[in-house]
């Protein structure tokens, strides 16, 4: 599904966050990025988004190589990226009305039948049914709670029916009871729609949590993938295991050795 091949990059005038960086993630895989702040995590992400390319090297994803966003990728961004003056409903539709306006063209949309406003509606009710923000649907974003806002956002991305999606620290400003809720929630979806998920995190318990895979990324340049393996169940029990305890203590021994 991901595949970065002796990936380099490097922000202009500086050295390189990744060096011939090489690693691989199966379909329907779940993964933590992991490291200190400064290491690379969102850049990685956005080498992912097709946001950014590398200068030598290539990043694919679904065994294409990427040279601009691709329609089939969802993205959800720490601050939710909603449109401050739009409903949540108009915010959840907004990616599947601008499609409507291309076509289904394989470029700014997936190849296939087109969706009329009746199919695009009917989603969206869908969504915000699952994500249980149908009440305050017709509230704009300032109107809502930090955890409707992020609810929104999910919302958002899953109604594209994206094969992987990119979570860039999208829960860190929420309190605990709500981060835990959404957690627990991204492993329901991710689950039920078969998806690759990689989530950038600074936090070693979200890690834990999340990902059944961790990538961890140190000082620039990184150019080892450092993998962890933690598969566990996708449910809310697992907090309390001795095995979350174990993986939660390997990874930050881990980060500290870094």
């Amino acid at each position: 599904m991901i595949a970065f091949d002796a990936a380099t990059f490097a922000y202009a005038g500086r050295p390189p966050v990744f060096d011939r960086f090489a690693w691989r993630a199966g379909a329907g895989e779940r993964w933590a990025v992991l490291g200190p702040s400064g290491c690379g995590k969102s850049t990685l992400l956005l080498l992912l988004a097709g946001l950014l390319q590398p200068q030598t090297g290539a990043v694919a994803v679904g065994g294409a190589t990427l040279s601009r966003p691709r329609p089939e990728t969802g993205l959800i961004l720490q601050e939710y990226g909603l449109l401050p003056w739009a409903t949540l409903r108009a915010n959840v539709t907004v990616g599947l009305r601008i499609r409507r306006f291309y076509g289904p063209d394989g470029r700014h949309a997936p190849a296939g039948a087109p969706l009329d406003r009746a199919a695009i509606a009917k989603r969206a009710t869908y969504w915000l049914r699952r994500l249980d923000i149908e009440e305050v649907a017709d509230r704009r974003p300032g109107e809502v709670s930090g955890g409707q806002r992020q609810r929104t956002a999910i919302a958002r991305a899953l109604i594209m029916q994206p094969d992987l999606l990119l979570m860039d620290e999208p829960f860190s400003a929420l309190d605990a009871p709500t981060r835990e809720d959404l957690q627990t929630l991204t492993l329901e979806l991710s689950a039920e729609g078969r998806l690759t998920v990689v989530l950038v995190t600074h936090s070693i318990e979200e890690a834990a949590f999340v990902g059944q895979k961790v990538l961890l990324l140190s000082t620039p340049p990184n150019r080892l993938a450092r993998i962890i393996d933690n598969p566990h169940p996708a449910d809310a029990p697992y907090r309390r295991s001795p095995s979350y305890q174990a993986i939660c203590a390997h990874l930050r021994q881990e980060l500290e050795a870094l």
